[in-house]
């Protein structure tokens, strides 16, 4: 089902500015890039081996001129893990890197094995948060995930955005975080 102001083809360049700066003050990513310049050097490169596979896959989308952008990968569409591997042992802090390649290990444990639907990243410009566009690109993307029957999952990085997750059907699976870094929030959505 088509949702009003939910595009399907997807600028790379366009959804990396926009979540660009719905992360800004996001609280594992910043304090992976604590210096704002690192952040926002190093933003796009990570969220190409994150999300990037969302664009060929056709499952990046956009809502209302790029004020919000979701990124999903359908079952069989992966992050580049060694990539991101690589990223972050280049540059994360060296200080940083055991804590963070502990959490990835914990969140790569728990991701689902069957066939699911992923949801790296969605996020909103701060300027139009609370005007349902995420929801609206949750809805759309979920609308489909119910039309093949598979189950959906994420990793949440920022409580304030649990409740907006949850009043979509996902549950937290567990709280992850090690050393100083702060907590991740697994998160499933049950097969409709």
């Amino acid at each position: 089902m088509e949702r009003p102001g939910v595009g399907q083809a997807v600028e790379q360049d366009r959804a990396f500015a926009t979540l660009m700066l719905a992360f800004s003050n996001d609280p594992l990513l910043r304090w992976m890039f604590p210096d704002p310049q690192q952040y926002q050097t190093h933003f796009p490169e990570l969220m190409r081996h994150f999300a990037g596979n969302a664009f060929e896959a056709g499952t990046a989308h956009e809502a209302a001129g790029y004020r919000a952008v979701a990124l999903w990968l359908p079952p069989g569409v992966h992050s580049d893990e060694q990539a991101l591997g690589e990223f972050a042992a280049h540059v994360i802090d060296e200080a940083r890197q055991p804590a963070l390649f502990g959490l990835m290990g914990q969140i790569g444990a728990i991701h689902p094995q069957e066939p699911v639907w992923y949801l790296p990243v969605v996020g909103v410009d701060p300027v139009s948060q609370g005007k349902g566009l995420g929801s609206a690109l949750l809805a759309h993307a979920l609308a489909e995930c119910d039309a093949q029957h598979l189950p959906a999952y994420l990793e949440s990085s920022n409580p304030r955005n649990n409740p907006l997750y949850e009043r979509h059907g996902f549950e937290v699976m567990e709280v992850f975080q090690l050393g100083d870094s702060p907590q991740v929030w697994p998160m499933y959505r049950k097969a409709r």
